[in-house]
């Protein structure tokens, strides 16, 4: 089996330069550093490195804290951090500068993969996210370099393909000293891949070390429902952008029909399209008042214009249901682990790509529901809007995600020092 795959690699690599090369014609940095992704580099070659690999931006943006704590932790060590698309290398320099050894990982083929080994000489292999390559494992395997996988994640619409491989992923997984599963759903689908029980651990993903609720906003959140909504039924539209405030405001429309004290809380990405939004309120002859006024809301009133800054927080806590905006439109989604962590159940539109892993956990568990249509829009805000009970459980599930996560770059560091110790 293994020389089979290294013939393979051989007679695909032809093809991944060409593919490469044909996206260079629609981003002509991919035409950049060529000789990198063959195994030479410009730089002397390193003593000894601590390897970070991180494919594109958004895993470098996972990768941040991890590299920074491990600049912190080991000051006289070389960080190499690489990438696979020119945007995530953007993304490197941008960040660490001169901080960090930064280039492109090589293809994944026996002969390339040595020569970056040999360049680089790592002691430890962090990989982000879920990053297989047999070549690349191996070699690293015989030269007894560790490998982790940090935030380690396989998707529930992936695994069937995986799965299809398992001959090929098992070897390659057992050459694995650690694989750091974001959720104990994920290390089960590493475990049916083949991988042994004694690699396998629940970590979390280190994106949501990014996230901070103060302890006390949940409460501060209903306070302000209790003292000014009145027991009415209440959702939020938040961070919406130019195309969304329409289909949100014709959806609170059609369910003023059926919940006729309805409020809806709509706050714009960029609140200096607040004259723009309220435009668009107007016209669909909805009464609303403004935050930035200062007005409470009253029994009449349908819309209440969210047009200032860093409230956000406490108007998710003091709403039974949130749709989170960008989603409707190709902007590719905003954080949705802010209305999570405060047990609100989800809505988002088809576009969730710059977080496709959380929003795929947060559905997993019926925490967020993706809609496509305004009829779909309308469909599953009603559910929430007439099942308090149900809006409460997926708001619970979310919330149990984010507790599951929290906390992940400090138990994947605890296990990097160990690795690193022995």
């Amino acid at each position: 089996m293994r020389f089979l795959l290294i013939v393979l690699s051989y007679v695909l690599l032809p093809l991944m330069v060409t593919a490469m090369l044909w996206r260079g014609f629609k981003t002509p940095a991919y035409w950049q550093r060529l000789p990198e992704r063959f195994g030479n580099y410009k730089f002397p070659a390193l003593k000894e490195s601590i390897w970070i690999h991180a494919v594109s931006v958004g895993e470098v943006q996972a990768a941040v804290p991890l590299v920074k704590r491990l600049q912190h932790l080991y000051p006289n060590e070389t960080i190499v951090v690489t990438t696979q698309t020119p945007t995530g290398s953007d993304r490197v320099k941008k960040i660490f500068a001169n901080s960090v050894v930064h280039t492109y990982v090589p293809y994944d083929a026996p002969f390339l993969v040595r020569q970056f080994i040999k360049h680089m000489q790592p002691r430890l292999a962090v990989i982000m996210e879920t990053e297989i390559w047999p070549h690349l494992y191996a070699e690293c395997a015989n030269n007894s370099i560790p490998i982790v996988m940090a935030s380690a994640r396989i998707s529930p619409r992936s695994i069937n393909s995986y799965e299809r491989f398992k001959y090929l992923f098992k070897p390659t997984l057992n050459q694995v000293k650690l694989i750091a599963a974001q959720t104990s759903r994920d290390a089960e689908r590493f475990l049916s891949l083949g991988a042994e029980a004694k690699r396998v651990r629940v970590v979390g993903n280190l994106k949501f070390d990014f996230m901070f609720v103060p302890s006390n906003l949940q409460e501060k959140g209903q306070e302000y429902y209790h003292n000014h909504f009145s027991g009415r039924p209440v959702w939020i539209a938040a961070s919406t952008h130019d195309g969304e405030e329409n289909i949100v405001l014709e959806v609170h429309k059609k369910l003023l029909i059926t919940f006729p004290n309805l409020l809806l809380i709509l706050a714009p990405r960029h609140p200096e399209r607040s004259s723009q939004v309220m435009t668009l309120i107007k016209q669909n002859a909805l009464s609303f008042t403004r935050r930035s006024t200062h007005e409470i809301p009253n029994d009449a009133t349908q819309v209440l214009l969210l047009d200032t800054l860093g409230e956000l927080p406490m108007f998710y806590a003091a709403s039974q249901v949130a749709f989170v905006g960008g989603s409707l439109v190709p902007i590719g989604g905003h954080n949705l682990l802010e209305p999570a962590a405060l047990s609100i159940p989800i809505l988002v539109g088809p576009h969730t790509f710059n977080a496709p892993e959380i929003s795929e956990m947060l559905e997993e568990v019926g925490a967020l529901e993706g809609v496509r249509t305004q009829g779909d829009f309308q469909t599953a805000l009603t559910s929430l809007l007439k099942d308090p009970a149900l809006a409460r459980l997926a708001g619970s599930a979310g919330k149990e995600v984010v507790a599951e996560n929290f906390g992940a770059l400090d138990k994947l560091l605890e296990e990097i020092q160990l690795i690193l110790t022995l």
